[in-house]
């Protein structure tokens, strides 16, 4: 089955979460992604999580962003090193560059848009910084939920900011990522050539928050409400007999049908057929909903508001999505040829799943690679030698 991106090549100096989710989204396209390391300081998250495969860099918190990639080392730290990058790029042909390196390393390390493209002048350069090629300034994802004012809207009213349960402004900012990719590309084939992209996971992160940002401007404050809505009730999670459900009402005619279902009976007010009526008396609402959903089981619970048109949904643990009838089919099963382990992957959000290769050992492909530049073996290992590669 053809592709989007089957023949393009993309090489990669990446690590930790944000590049190795946007290269893999490009892997699951097709592309053939060239993870670029250095041989005695590689990817951390390597060395991250659970030993599965008896191989310390090979950990399992890696796994899971790296599908379907190639990996070499090599040592930017060295002149030779350096050239050898732009051999890569000039005989692979490389379509994309990406990077997240901090930007002051750029140049230092001959990765700098203007340096690769020279080299090829329609090559697709991508830098992922924290706060963009003008700031040097180290960031993760929890600082930048933090500084971004996710955490302020996320945890109960009463409680410490919270972080999300996934690390969204790496995922996020990988998203906006790819979508540049295609837009650069796009330009590309027009006759535009190519392209430098630089992509700030703080403004990424803030670019996300378009409804709070433009509320606080017209003097309404956004504020974290557990699992409720600010805006819209009844929403939130009520415990069942067995498990946790979350209820969406999203105009007054839901709320109209779920106070009319027997199990409910007795639950509405006259100010309750107003959205404002509800919010208004927000507490004692989800007091007695939490009396109404306490006694039915999550499943009577679903079946009879699914069946009404209700918004609502177990809050489903990780086996169970897995399990889920929508989830289960498009899983992507991944197998370690070596040891036969073998990871489960969610379907990319269009298409049918591809496969994948399993991630690549550090330097797995340094004789694949180099040697279609016409390196020998010899020459390979005088530069491992030389802790060049």
């Amino acid at each position: 089955m053809t592709r989007a991106l089957d023949g393009l090549t993309v090489l990669s100096l990446e690590q930790a979460t944000t590049l190795p989710f946007l290269t893999y989204r490009l892997a699951c396209d097709g592309a053939r992604v060239i993870r670029v390391e250095h041989r005695a300081r590689p990817d951390p998250n390597r060395f991250v999580g659970r030993d599965l495969l008896g191989e310390p860099d090979m950990r399992a918190y890696f796994l899971p962003n790296n599908c379907g990639k190639e990996a070499v080392t090599l040592n930017l730290g060295a002149a030779e090193g350096r050239a050898l990058l732009r051999e890569l790029i000039a005989r692979l042909r490389v379509d994309i560059f990406t990077t997240n390196q901090r930007p002051r390393s750029y140049a230092r390390l001959g990765i700098d848009a203007d340096t690769l493209r020279a080299v090829r002048s329609d090559l697709i350069w991508l830098g992922i910084s924290g706060f963009g090629p003008e700031h040097d300034e180290a960031a993760y994802d929890p600082i930048l939920q933090a500084r971004a004012g996710f955490m302020a809207l996320t945890g109960e009213p009463d409680g410490a900011p919270t972080p999300f349960g996934l690390p969204m402004v790496d995922l996020g900012a990988a998203e906006h990522a790819y979508g540049e990719v295609m837009k650069a590309l796009y330009r590309r084939a027009r006759g535009d050539g190519g392209a430098r992209i630089d992509i700030s996971m703080f403004r990424s992160a803030v670019s996300w928050m378009a409804a709070p940002v433009a509320l606080e401007s017209l003097g309404e404050h956004v504020a974290r409400r557990g699992s409720a809505h600010q805006f819209f009730a009844p929403v939130g999670v009520h415990r069942t007999r067995d498990g946790h459900v979350y209820v969406a009402i999203g105009n007054d005619q839901q709320w109209k049908t779920l106070a009319a279902l027997p199990p409910f009976d007795g639950i509405d007010r006259p100010e309750y057929a107003v959205n404002a009526g509800r919010i208004a008396d927000l507490p004692r609402l989800h007091a007695a909903l939490d009396a109404k959903f306490a006694a039915l089981t999550t499943e009577a619970a679903l079946r009879l508001l699914r069946d009404a048109g209700v918004p609502i949904a177990a809050v489903a643990t990780l086996p169970a999505v897995l399990g889920d009838a929508l989830v289960a089919p498009q899983l992507l099963h991944v197998r370690d040829p070596r040891t036969g382990l073998t990871l489960a992957l969610p379907a990319p959000p269009t298409g049918e799943p591809t496969p994948l290769r399993f991630p690549p050992r550090l330097g797995e492909h340094n004789e694949a690679v180099y040697g279609a530049l016409g390196y020998s073996a010899a020459q390979l290992a005088d530069l491992r030698r030389r802790a060049i590669i």
